[in-house]
């Protein structure tokens, strides 16, 4: 038997252990039931060799088996991790607003309400810095911003450029 470390290994020799740019450990730890019937599956996920990013990192998110990845419980996941969705007990609540009673009720809520399921995304998304400054300020100061370099370059045309040498008249 196997000492120390998973008792698991990889099939298929050696080889593929060190030609792999990324490995993936994933596990089932719960079952997601609907009273009971079960509709997916809470899931584990370790990287274990990462040759492109930070290795050894881990991350649980719930697999629903008609939609996949359930967005809308990362959604309340992260925005209580980032204390934009209160919890207090077993009430979820954002923007003074109690939207359920228990995760499935509040991310049933987030189904049925998408403005606030996408104002919750743009927080946390804010939040994580993950929106770039162009779109906090909107498209029209883009366009103004354009204008003033359009106009810059109108002045400038009499100028040298970088390696050209003015004519003298």
């Amino acid at each position: 038997g196997v000492m120390f470390g998973s008792p698991e290994t990889t099939t298929g020799g050696n080889a593929l252990k060190f030609y792999a740019s990324v490995r993936l450990d994933i596990r089932r730890i719960g079952a997601i039931k609907d009273k009971d019937n079960v509709i997916g599956n809470q899931t584990r996920v370790k990287v274990v060799k990462n040759k492109m990013a930070p290795p050894f990192r881990q991350v649980e998110f719930d697999i629903i088996y008609s939609e996949g990845i359930s967005k809308t419980g990362e959604l309340i996941d992260l925005g209580v991790n980032a204390n934009l969705v209160e919890k207090s007990g077993a009430w979820f609540s954002y923007d003074g607003q109690r939207i359920g009673q228990g995760r499935e009720n509040a991310k049933q809520f987030m189904k049925d309400n998408p403005e606030v399921a996408a104002k919750l995304e743009s927080q946390i998304r804010q939040n994580a810095g993950l929106v770039a400054e162009v779109m906090l300020t909107g498209p029209e100061s883009a366009d103004e911003s354009a204008q003033d370099a359009s106009e810059k370059t109108a002045n400038d045309e009499g100028s040298a450029g970088p390696g050209r040498k003015k004519k003298s008249a």
